[in-house]
């Protein structure tokens, strides 16, 4: 994985009783023409695993998106599914804006930023408004392409994840320019709580872990 892990020093990383931990790492799609995919999704900048193929009946061909733990295989008898019947897979980006523009100038055709005007809007054109989300809010904003099947893929711009929805033991980031994001939020916020405390805090590194796990996680922040 090309993602970044910051452990919580509290995390003894155990799973519960009778747990065992489980990752969604690839997602199947259908293609009619396997060459004419791999064309498209090598031009959106994603990473090539594999092309393998195992006679004239089998031929499996992986990419990553990146910063992505979640790969997407297409191929010759992988599955059963109609070529473009994908729908709403979601690609999850911290910045929506600079990726439509990456992705434009790569020449993919990208629907403009758009936001819910009604529930479920982002599966379906009616309901949907121009722009982000008026408030800037995590999850609120939308853009959608799809590939030369009509594979549909769903971005969607989330900033800070709803409590619960990351393990606060294991904190990841997308990559290292997220990461170093992260740590400058973090020393503007510590840079307030040593003006709070009226000293310097030699304990600088615990903090910064704290607050990023924190924030990652959607937890309440130290002050």
């Amino acid at each position: 994985m090309s993602s970044t892990d910051v452990r919580s020093q509290t995390s003894k990383d155990v799973p519960a009783p009778g747990v065992v931990d489980m990752s969604l790492e690839v997602i199947v799609i259908g293609v009619s023409d396997v060459d004419r995919a791999k064309e498209f999704y090598g031009g959106l900048g994603w990473r090539l695993d594999a092309d393998v193929t195992r006679g004239a009946d089998l031929r499996l061909v992986q990419f990553t998106p990146p910063g992505s733990g979640c790969s997407v295989q297409f191929g010759v008898n992988l599955t059963s599914t109609p070529p473009g019947s994908a729908e709403g897979t979601y690609l999850i980006v911290s910045d929506i804006e600079a990726v439509r523009d990456g992705l434009v100038a790569r020449g993919v055709e990208v629907s403009e930023v758009f936001h819910e005007g009604t529930p479920g809007a982002r599966f379906h054109d009616p309901g949907r408004v121009p722009g982000p989300s008026p408030d800037g809010s995590s999850y609120g904003s939308f853009a959608s392409f799809t590939d030369p099947d009509g594979n549909g893929w769903l971005i969607q711009e989330v900033t800070t994840r709803l409590p619960g929805r990351i393990d606060p033991g294991v904190t990841t980031y997308a990559s290292a320019s997220d990461l170093a994001e992260a740590m400058r939020r973090a020393s503007a916020a510590h840079g307030e709580h040593e003006k709070r405390i009226g000293a310097a805090d030699p304990n600088w590194p615990d903090w910064y872990a704290e607050y990023m796990v924190a924030e990652r996680a959607g937890n309440e922040l130290p002050t």
